[in-house]
C-alpha cells in the first residue's frame, strides 16, 4: 500500500506542478524521484539508469517524425498555405455555416499533417472575425478549433500522419491505416456529437460577459501563458493575429501538399516498400526485427519528405528564406519531443518499480476475456494524468504493449484493431485544464478557462469518451 501511494503522489506532483506551469522536463525528473524514494529504489540510478534510457529509447524511434512533421508544418504556414486552406473552406461555405466552416478548416489542415498548434495559430484571427460577422458567441472559438484539430483529425481517421497516430506502429507492426472502419466510426461519432453540441451552444447557451483584455494584460495567469510559449510559439504574434503572406498560393496547390503526404503514404506502406528485400532486418547489427513492425515508421517519413521536397519545389519564391524556414521548423521539434519522452521516461521508472505488477495486473483484469476494454482503460488513464496524448500512449505501449498485443492476437483481435483503440482511447482525457494544447489554444484565442473551457471539454474529451465506448462495443 505504501508503495502505491507513493506513485500515485508521485502522479499528483506531476499534475500540479505541469498545471502550475513548471516545464515537464523539470516536474516529470521530480516525480519520478520522488516515486523512486518513496518505493525505497535508489533515487540516482532510478534517474541515470532507467529514466534516460527510457527517454532515449523514445527519441531514437520517433526523431525523425517529429522533425519532419515539424517542417512539414512550419513550410505549410511559411508559405501561405495553411492560411490560404483556411480561407477557402470558411469563404466557400458562407457565414451561415461559420462553426461547421471552421471545424473543417482546422480537420483538413490537421488530418494533411500541420501540427494543431500552427492550425490554432492560422485559423484563430479568421475564427474571430467570422464569429463577429455571424453574430456567434466568442467563448465558442476555441471549441469549435478544438473540434477541428484536437479530435477526430488526431486519432481517429485512418491515415491521418499526427504523432498520435503513428507511436502504435512498432509496438503492434501496423500503418497509420490501421482500423479504418472503426476509426472512420469514431470519427463521426466525435464530428457528430461535437457539431451537434457547439450548434445548440450558439443557440442557446449562455456566457459570461465578452470583453477582450487590454493589450497587454494577458488574459491568463502568467504561469499559462509560459506553458503555451514552451510549445514553441510567439504567444505576443499571435495575439496580433499575425500577418497573412502578401502571396498566398492558389487553393490547388496549397491542398497539394496534404493530398500528397496521405496518398504517398499509403503508396509507400502498401506499395513500394513491401517491394524491398528486407530480409537484412533479421540480422542483430540492424536490430532483429521483422519489416513489419518497421513498415509505417518507414511509409510515414518518406511520405513526409517527398512532401516537404514538393513544397519546396512548387513554393520556391514564396521562402525566401529556405534556410531560416528549415531551421525554425527543425526548432520546432526539439520541444514537443523532448516534453513526449521525458514523460516516457517517467513512466519507466514507475514500471520498474515492484508496485507496478501489481498495478499491471489490476489493469490487465479489468476485463480478462477483453483486452480491448484493459488497453483503452489503461491508456486514458495515464493520458490524462500527464496530459499528453502521445505521452500516455508511450507509457502504456512501453511498459505493456508487448502484453496487451500477446492477449489480443490470443483473442483474435486483428493488431490494426488494438492501435485504432488505443488511439482514440487517449484522445479524451488528455484534454483536461492542464494540457499543453488547451493552453496555448486559451492564450491564442484570449480568453480563458472560465469563459471557455467548458465547451472544449465537451467536444475535445467528452466526445471522443463517447466515440471510443461506441468503437469498444462494436469491436467487442
Amino acid at each position: 500500500m505504501t508503495a502505491l501511494l507513493a506513485v500515485l503522489l508521485a502522479l499528483a506532483l506531476l499534475i500540479v506542478l505541469a498545471y502550475r506551469g513548471l516545464s515537464v522536463l523539470i516536474a516529470a525528473p521530480l516525480a519520478a524521484a520522488l516515486a523512486a524514494g518513496l518505493s525505497g529504489a535508489p533515487v540516482m540510478a532510478s534517474l541515470t539508469q532507467v529514466m534516460m534510457p527510457g527517454m532515449g529509447g523514445f527519441v531514437v524511434q520517433f526523431l525523425l517524425l517529429f522533425l519532419l512533421g515539424a517542417i512539414f508544418g512550419k513550410l505549410m504556414e511559411d508559405t501561405g498555405a495553411t492560411r490560404s486552406l483556411a480561407e477557402a473552406m470558411v469563404t466557400r461555405m458562407g457565414p451561415a455555416n461559420t462553426i461547421p466552416a471552421v471545424v473543417l478548416a482546422c480537420a483538413v489542415l490537421t488530418y494533411g499533417g500541420v501540427s494543431l498548434f500552427v492550425v490554432a495559430f492560422a485559423v484563430a484571427p479568421l475564427a474571430t472575425e467570422l464569429f463577429a460577422r455571424s453574430k456567434l458567441p466568442r467563448p465558442l472559438i476555441p471549441a469549435t478549433i478544438a473540434l477541428g484539430a484536437f479530435t477526430f483529425t488526431m486519432t481517429a481517421l485512418p491515415g491521418t500522419p499526427s504523432i498520435q497516430n503513428a507511436i502504435p506502429m512498432p509496438f503492434f507492426g501496423t500503418t497509420v491505416f490501421a482500423g479504418p472502419g472503426l476509426g472512420l466510426v469514431a470519427g463521426a461519432v466525435m464530428l457528430g456529437f461535437g457539431l451537434a453540441w457547439l450548434m445548440w451552444r450558439a443557440r442557446h447557451g449562455r456566457f459570461a460577459e465578452d470583453t477582450v483584455a487590454p493589450e497587454g494584460a494577458g488574459m491568463l495567469p502568467r504561469r499559462f501563458r509560459e506553458m503555451a510559449q514552451g510549445e514553441g510559439f510567439d504567444i505576443a504574434e499571435a495575439r496580433q493575429g499575425g500577418e497573412a503572406p502578401a502571396d498566398l498560393p492558389p487553393l490547388w496547390l496549397a491542398a497539394l501538399p496534404i493530398v500528397a503526404v496521405v496518398a504517398l503514404n499509403g503508396l509507400f506502406a502498401g506499395v513500394l516498400l513491401p517491394m524491398l528485400d528486407t530480409a537484412y532486418l533479421a540480422e542483430e547489427r540492424w536490430g532483429g526485427v521483422g519489416f513489419d513492425r518497421l513498415r509505417g515508421v518507414w511509409a510515414i517519413i518518406l511520405a513526409l519528405a517527398v512532401t516537404i521536397l514538393l513544397i519546396i519545389l512548387t513554393n520556391r519564391r514564396r521562402l525566401p528564406d529556405l534556410t531560416e524556414s528549415l531551421s525554425a521548423g527543425a526548432g520546432a521539434s526539439a520541444l514537443p519531443l523532448l516534453n513526449t519522452a521525458v514523460l516516457v521516461g517517467f513512466g519507466t521508472v514507475i514500471a520498474a518499480l515492484p508496485v507496478f505488477a501489481v498495478v499491471s495486473e489490476a489493469v490487465l483484469g479489468i476485463a480478462p476475456g477483453n483486452p480491448l476494454v484493459a488497453l483503452a482503460v489503461s491508456s486514458s488513464i495515464l493520458s490524462g494524468l500527464t496530459g499528453s496524448a502521445s505521452g500516455g500512449m508511450s507509457i502504456a505501449l512501453t511498459t505493456m504493449g508487448e502484453t496487451f498485443l500477446a492477449r489480443g492476437v490470443a483473442a483474435g483481435i486483428d493488431p490494426g484493431v488494438l492501435h485504432r483503440v488505443i488511439v482514440v482511447a487517449t484522445g479524451g482525457l488528455d484534454t483536461l485544464p492542464h494540457n499543453g494544447a488547451v493552453i496555448t489554444l486559451l492564450t491564442v484565442c484570449r480568453l480563458d478557462h472560465r469563459r471557455a473551457y467548458g465547451d472544449i471539454f465537451m467536444v475535445a474529451c467528452f466526445g471522443p469518451i463517447l466515440a471510443l465506448l461506441v468503437i469498444l462495443l462494436l469491436a467487442s
